[in-house]
């Protein structure tokens, strides 16, 4: 079973790029370009220190802080791209953030080109295809959303194939953001949105009546609302589930009762997804092998999981119809 699980052709919808910075890899970029990395950021062991969700978005920045220029992101990307292709994921979107390159300095075209260099590096080394969601951060406000959507707009470029919205999900309200994504919809970008993960169902039905969204990051809390549950089914509303995240932070105490089973028993679109990878010492490829092992998942259920993805993925017709066949025939 885990020697199947582990050939497995797998997808990851949701992880933020940021995020996916390595302890050793913040030090050798910060090291590169003469930064100073807070020590409250490492715990004894070296790893992430937090200890809840507005101290991890905390540590989440300070880790961003290592980066400087375009270069950093190229090294990043292609970082999380050859861990991925380890476990034989075969097609991962990621999260950028242009709010965080900006306070480092970064321009959005050299973040784009950087991270677009990785993506090439990681698809000719390992085979892995690499494409990028961008995103507004909530707290920062509706006026800082527009911008970042409105640049994305302005300098199309074929790697960015979304636009979503991550951050703390107390701030504002969702309707506040409906223009911004609608500025991207209207530009032909499929949209996702960070709901449903530290709030209530209230917060998802927001995303689905006020944002034109056909993804919602989380939406864990879903589970608490029978209505929500047959509308995201009718209209279909996928959910990037990711686990060890929500255990990681306290969203539910423990794996028996984290309601991925129920979600899919309810024929509810679903992936699996590592999030922050270092900060919740997890991998894409333990989220499967977690899943299979506290859930019961057998082989059918993990790689129809990985069918859902795909099919759910911003990408391309082409890409899609040739990964989805890709997953079939495993």
């Amino acid at each position: 079973m885990q020697s199947r699980i582990n050939k497995l052709p797998k997808i990851e919808l949701h992880s933020h790029l940021e995020g996916t910075i390595k302890p050793e890899l913040a030090h050798q970029l910060a090291k590169r370009n003469a930064i100073s990395l807070d020590n409250c950021l490492f715990d004894d062991n070296g790893s992430y220190a937090w200890s809840n969700f507005a101290s991890f978005l905390s540590a989440y920045d300070s880790v961003s802080s290592c980066l400087s220029k375009g270069e950093d992101y190229r090294d990043i990307t292609y970082n999380y791209l050859k861990d991925c292709a380890g476990e034989n994921v075969i097609y991962a979107e990621t999260f950028i953030s242009p709010d965080h390159a900006a306070e480092c300095g970064i321009s959005y075209g050299d973040m784009i080109k950087g991270i677009a260099q990785g993506i090439d590096d990681a698809e000719n080394d390992f085979e892995i295809i690499g494409r990028i969601i961008v995103t507004c951060v909530r707290h920062l406000g509706p006026a800082q959303g527009l911008n970042v959507v409105q640049t994305m707009v302005n300098n199309p470029h074929p790697y960015v194939v979304g636009f979503g919205m991550g951050g703390d999900e107390n701030a504002f309200t969702l309707e506040e953001f409906a223009p911004i994504f609608n500025v991207a919809e209207k530009a032909g970008y499929p949209c996702t949105v960070h709901a449903g993960e530290i709030c209530g169902p209230e917060s998802v039905w927001d995303a689905i009546n006020y944002l034109p969204v056909s993804r919602i990051g989380h939406g864990v809390q879903s589970i608490f609302d029978e209505k929500l549950l047959t509308a995201i089914v009718n209209r279909n509303i996928h959910l990037e589930i990711c686990p060890g995240s929500n255990l990681a932070l306290g969203i539910f105490h423990d794996w028996a009762e984290h309601p991925l089973p129920r979600l899919i028993s309810r024929g509810i679109s679903v992936s699996l997804n590592s999030d922050d990878p270092p900060f919740f010492h997890t991998t894409v490829g333990q989220e499967y092998h977690d899943s299979a092992k506290n859930f019961e998942l057998g082989d059918e259920v993990l790689k129809s999981i990985s069918l859902m993805a795909m099919e759910a993925s911003f990408a391309d017709t082409k890409t899609k119809s040739k990964l989805v066949n890709k997953i079939k025939n495993f």
